[in-house]
């Protein structure tokens, strides 16, 4: 572990301070309440021919499918370059700040950094693709300690690399390094030292980053492991409950959404046994579920889906070719619609009551209306920096589209001027 007392003594004076985080960051994975949904609104309804203007790029960013996370006036993402992590810094402007090594990166299959970083007032999280997490002065880019969770809590690694994004809770930063001693667990956000360690259930990590809900006066941490569904009370780490829950290849990838006591949950269906989207009821004082629909039409690979006025969008896998959009009730399952759209899959966010949605294959990105009739396209352009597959989800900060893909960072225009 490295420590710099100093340092940590200096930033713990801030935290009795409010975040100087603004209202428009993006400071995680899937944006500020990890459901891919903005509050920022004035964005364009409609893009000029060729899509919006493209404000900046920054080459270099190394191999990576990372999305980006915005705050306090810097841009940060993750990449890989020589076997080695990287988290990078930008301003606004595009100008390059800084970059500092977290370590070794995940350099199997699909190689490159994974997770997005996390932002809490003056520090940045990063957890690499070999399970080590490290926290880092936000501004000044020092390292501040570092654990190497599987040795630690004695797991092993998945078959695509550890690939769920830190989530701040208080003091608390939590990770799933799926081992013996702690399936999920939480270290204190300052210092790396653990605050609890969960019981072990007998089940690897999977590729989730994980929520926190609360009900029943409870706050509780969701996230799905290797074959199940789990629900933790997030001040100690107790077992609340255990869904049995089979994905493909243990992949559970996609972030759960909540809203006023129902969970969704979804992975790839492959099989008869897999199990597909599925919506859980959850008791008023939340320590027990109940099985509301199932439904395998939107089994989401790792584009995400979002949840708007009623209705879940995004993208299915449904085996290779499908790949179609969809939207469901949120309250009964019901297919409203399925579209092909390019014949891909990719991934979706939402803001100032349009979808974004970004094809993985061919880079195009699209404005389409959420409603339950059609999946009706208003405007399209297509990214044509950078290489590789375009999984790093879409970010929307400050009126602007941030897009990674590959070795290169984009900033697009959206402001309604």
């Amino acid at each position: 572990m490295i420590r710099n007392t100093t340092a940590i003594v200096s930033l713990l004076m801030v935290l009795s301070a409010s975040s100087v985080c603004c209202a428009d960051d993006w400071p995680q994975f899937r944006g500020p309440n990890r459901d891919g949904i903005s509050a920022e609104t004035g964005l364009l309804k409609k893009w000029p021919q060729g899509g919006p203007r493209l404000l900046w790029s920054a080459n270099g960013l190394g191999i990576g499918f990372s999305s980006v996370a915005v705050a306090n006036g810097l841009v940060y993402t993750t990449g890989m370059h020589d076997n080695e992590g990287f988290l990078f810094a930008y301003d606004l402007d595009g100008k390059f700040k800084w970059k500092v090594s977290y370590g070794p990166e995940w350099r199997r299959s699909y190689p490159g950094a994974r997770t997005t970083p996390t932002v809490d007032d003056d520090l940045v999280y990063v957890f690499s693709g070999t399970g080590v997490m490290a926290c880092f002065d936000a501004r000044t880019s020092e390292k501040l300690w570092e654990v190497a969770t599987l040795e630690r809590f004695e797991g092993k690694n998945i078959r695509w690399g550890m690939s769920g994004s830190p989530l701040i809770d208080g003091r608390k930063v939590f990770c799933t390094p799926g081992g013996k001693k702690g399936t999920i667990v939480a270290l204190d956000k300052m210092t790396g030292d653990t605050i609890w360690a969960s019981d072990s259930v007998g089940e690897s990590a999977a590729y989730c980053s994980p929520i926190l809900i609360e009900r029943g006066g409870k706050r509780l941490l969701v996230t799905m492991i290797q074959k199940s569904v789990v629900c933790l009370a997030a001040d100690n780490g107790r077992l609340v409950w255990r869904i049995p829950y089979e994905t493909s290849y243990g992949t559970g990838i996609v972030t759960p959404v909540y809203k006023n006591g129902r969970l969704y949950v979804t992975s790839v269906v492959e099989d008869e046994f897999t199990n597909g989207g599925t919506m859980f009821e959850i008791s008023t004082d939340g320590t027990r579920f109940a099985e509301k629909w199932n439904g395998k039409t939107l089994d989401c690979c790792h584009g995400g889906v979002v949840l708007v006025d009623g209705y879940l969008y995004g993208s299915n896998f449904n085996g290779i070719p499908r790949d179609d959009w969809v939207c469901l009730d949120w309250d009964t399952g019901r297919v409203m619609w399925e579209t092909r759209w390019n014949g891909n899959k990719g991934s979706i966010i939402y803001a100032d009551n349009i979808l974004y949605c970004y094809d993985e294959n061919t880079g195009d990105v699209a404005l389409v209306k959420p409603s339950s009739k059609a999946f009706e396209i208003v405007s399209s352009f297509r990214i044509t920096l950078g290489s590789g597959k375009h999984w790093a989800h879409p970010a929307i900060s400050g009126g602007r589209l941030y897009i990674r893909h590959g070795d290169v960072l984009m900033a697009y225009d959206i402001r309604n001027e």
